[in-house]
């Protein structure tokens, strides 16, 4: 399908903080795509925690397929409505690559810690990871990538930490959180295919784990919806067979009512082009009753998943874990590997490095370090 005219545009990207002659045979967008797939901490999304920590389960979702099922959404979304494919994978792929191992634990514990140095936010790790941790080029930290990926990778920002972005890159990726500006369309776009995703494959894996139940989720009307309906068709149907065409019908129901409600809102606004797009408000979005619907989900999975005596018991020890890490370097710097030694700003090293900690690579220092295992890995 031909870009639409608000799509962003690769030939016309507001460049590179380093700036690099064009690749011959990629856009701009494609060439932040590929250095997101090649970067490490990518990598380590397959053994970062989504809701269930990545040994308990084969079957259970990681950062990593969350992100690939976003991306995947993302696409077939943006193919409808003539956004461009590449930069919605590109911020799709590296949204999370600031995420900490153990899921939100491990954010709030890193934000607890780095409350008296300025606090931890995985969505700022996730650009601090693009633009300064990733060590590949010989020329400039981070991998160089366009503003429009960074912009989309900086889905949060308080007004707080906005105005120090700012005043390291005027009018820069930060911009946009203090003069209510909108990212392009194509990072609305990941915004919201991001929940979708987690919102369906939280429900898969909490019912696949025992946590949650379907006859429990049919109090959700999004979820009740679409069970009847593929009961109505398949009377036989159980179990897994079930649950997956349940869960198939509500995302392509989601997907529809996207891509219906923001053609009907880009025709109303009617942009001339990406700029013209970002002044409109945000245009990418549900349908009022679709809203509704997928909030009363997000809730159900918070009291009765994330919630969960069994999931915050694992949450607690998680925490306990990286908890105690923080403290082992903050007191005793020669614990961090040299590429992570910051005098000027150490307990920001400390919390870079556990950071890009993989689940099982925390837990195997934490017992180096302390003898203890908190955690069977």
């Amino acid at each position: 399908m031909l870009r639409a005219p608000y799509a962003s545009d690769p030939a016309r990207s507001r460049g590179r903080r380093h700036p690099e002659a064009p690749a011959p045979t990629r856009s701009e967008f494609q060439r932040d795509r590929d250095r997101i797939v090649h970067s490490t901490a990518f990598r380590r999304l397959v053994y970062k925690t989504q809701v269930f920590l990545n040994h308990e389960g084969d079957l259970f979702r990681t950062r990593l397929t969350h992100s690939l099922e976003v991306a995947q959404l993302g696409r077939s979304i943006g193919r409808s409505l003539g956004l461009d494919e590449d930069l919605i994978e590109t911020v799709a792929l590296a949204h999370d690559l600031g995420h900490t191992p153990f899921g939100h634990a491990g954010q709030d514990v890193l934000n607890d810690c780095m409350k008296a140095h300025g606090g931890f936010e995985h969505n700022l790790q996730s650009l601090r990871v693009v633009d300064k941790l990733e060590q590949r080029y010989p020329g400039f930290d981070g991998l160089n990538l366009s503003f429009e990926s960074r912009e989309g990778i900086l889905k949060h920002c308080s007004r707080r930490d906005a105005e120090r972005i700012e005043e390291r890159e005027p009018g820069g990726v930060a911009a946009r959180f203090l003069d209510g500006g909108q990212p392009s369309l194509e990072a609305q776009l990941c915004n919201l295919a991001d929940e979708v995703a987690y919102n369906a494959h939280d429900v898969d894996d909490g019912v696949r784990s025992g946590l949650v139940t379907l006859e429990q989720l049919e109090e959700v009307p999004l979820v009740h919806r679409y069970l009847r309906e593929t009961l109505s068709i398949y009377p036989e149907l159980t179990g897994k067979r079930l649950l997956a065409e349940t869960i198939r019908r509500m995302l392509s129901q989601q997907v529809y009512d996207i891509i219906d409600a923001t053609r009907a809102a880009i025709e109303a606004a009617a942009p001339v082009d990406a700029e013209d797009a970002r002044t409109k408000g945000p245009l990418v979005r549900f349908s009022p009753e679709m809203r509704h619907a997928s909030t009363a989900l997000k809730r159900f999975l918070f009291k009765n998943l994330y919630r969960h005596p069994a999931v915050q018991a694992q949450r607690d020890r998680a925490e306990q874990v990286l908890r105690e890490l923080f403290q082992i370097y903050l007191t005793d710097p020669s614990r961090l590997p040299a590429d992570f030694a910051d005098g000027e700003d150490h307990a920001r090293a400390c919390a870079d490095y556990i950071a890009g900690m993989t689940d099982r690579f925390a837990l195997k220092e934490h017992e180096r370090l302390t003898g203890k295992r908190l955690i069977a890995a």
